[in-house]
């Protein structure tokens, strides 16, 4: 019997279309695996299993079965994206636990490209900080449950990774795509500001947040990126001879790159070196502004979220966070010192295709509940392993996370691929010619 839970989302898809398994059948092993190994990876804050099935039904009875790019695939929404019938929690006590009366415009397209919405998965409150923990659940890396499978997107990163889902649906506002598939060894794209929809009303962090995909190869991203961005999936190519440049520099002063991610990104730039690349160290002209400008988006961003809720139903690092950054909600609404970056910036691209970079400075913290610490504790832990990714989203360009080479551990390492905006199918194309010279496992070995 062929097994379904743990193939690609791309492999699901075409045998849904060429009727070698139905919808239900995927589906339902998929809910199985989820029911097994949830437990231990505590992923979905709430698995949808009886919607899911019927659901699965309607994509194989639509007429239009056979042109569908995700049909029949089981995906995983995290939990501050609408999902029709559904509450939208955000990791919180504080919000209210009422259904959605439709999808969110992301959601919406993935199930008319005939995926299966299995359930919503834990984030931390409000999707502030890079560990998925909270009053509704802990999200473990399934490479290694000591660990936190990272923030925000956390639990959908690793649902993937546990293989509970071939692809998932997140979003990232300060790295919050890229450092859960950094630790969880998932590939995902951060698009550049307005290529995929934020959807009418939904806090987007002043504009720093953008939808992406978490797969576990390069053509499931691409995949799901198309469909999340409304177009037509786009040729893989060879991008051409670039100009990378290669910065082992953390952009946080006082932050230091651990030796298995410096060695991460060594090895990616010999890779693209041997591809025909251009490849030379150069480090971006990060201002030294950049650790405040970036706090202050951060918790303005917080307490923008939280105006509306009551703040005693919150944790206390969610009401500090937000309290801290009452102040700062007019400058950064102003878009001055985005925009200041981003000039500061430009010349660096015009001189470099692409920028490569270690994804984290050093493994994910501890599994536990880090909403019961204090806010400082917090922001500490997660500024010394995540410096790399915040900066991308000031600027609203593109970046990735690549699986690239293991730590000590066994778990995975990861890349940054970051590029000018509109070079989002060209950071795809480097990624797939990493992923061809260095394969790498798809999914942890939790069997």
């Amino acid at each position: 019997m062929t097994t379904w839970a743990g193939r690609t989302a791309a492999e699901i898809s075409a045998a849904v279309r060429e009727k070698r398994v139905t919808p239900r059948e995927v589906v339902a092993e998929h809910l199985a695996r989820i029911e097994r190994l949830d437990g231990r990876v505590g992923a979905f804050r709430t698995v949808r299993a009886e919607a899911a099935l019927a659901e699965a039904d309607e994509v194989a009875a639509r007429g239009d079965l056979a042109e569908l790019p995700l049909a029949g695939v089981p995906v995983a929404v995290k939990d501050n994206l609408a999902v029709r019938g559904e509450s939208r929690r955000i990791g919180s006590a504080a919000t209210p636990d009422t259904r959605a009366p439709q999808d969110h415009v992301t959601v919406a397209r993935l199930r008319a490209a005939g995926a299966v919405v299995v359930g919503l998965t834990n984030v931390p409150e409000l999707c502030v900080f890079g560990t998925t923990d909270g009053v509704l659940g802990i999200a473990r890396n399934p490479w290694d449950p000591t660990r936190s499978a990272g923030g925000s997107s956390g639990g959908s990163a690793a649902a993937v990774a546990a293989g509970m889902v071939p692809i998932a649906l997140g979003n990232d506002g300060m790295g919050s795509l890229r450092i859960p598939a950094a630790n969880c060894g998932l590939v995902t794209i951060k698009p550049g500001q307005g290529v995929v929809p934020t959807g009418d009303g939904d806090s987007t962090w002043f504009g720093m947040s953008e939808n992406g995909p978490l797969a576990t190869t390069v053509e499931d991203a691409r995949l799901m990126f198309s469909v999340l961005a409304g177009t037509e999936p786009g040729p893989v190519s060879a991008p051409g001879v670039l100009r990378v440049a290669v910065s082992l520099r953390s952009p946080l002063a006082g932050v230091t790159i651990s030796r298995p991610y410096a060695a991460a990104a060594r090895d990616a730039a010999g890779l693209l070196m041997r591809a025909g690349h251009q490849v030379r160290r150069a480090d971006p002209p990060y201002p030294l502004s950049l650790a405040t400008t970036s706090l202050a988006h951060w918790t303005a961003g917080t307490a923008a979220d939280a105006r509306p809720l009551d703040p005693r139903l919150l944790t206390r690092r969610t009401r500090v966070h937000a309290r801290l950054g009452r102040p700062f909600l007019r400058t950064v609404s102003s878009g001055a010192s985005r925009e200041q970056l981003r000039r500061r910036l430009e010349p660096f691209f015009t001189e470099h295709d692409v920028l490569l970079t270690p994804a984290l400075a050093r493994r994910s913290p501890k599994a536990g509940p880090w909403h019961e610490r204090g806010w400082l504790s917090n922001v500490l832990a997660n500024t010394n392993y995540s410096p790399l990714t915040p900066a991308w989203n000031l600027t609203g360009w593109p970046a990735m996370s690549v699986p690239c080479g293991t730590l000590p551990s066994g778990a995975p390492c990861a890349v940054q691929l970051v590029g000018r905006p509109g070079t989002e199918s060209r950071l795809l194309d480097l990624a797939g010619q990493l992923e061809e010279r260095n394969p790498w496992q798809r999914t942890a070995p939790m069997d």
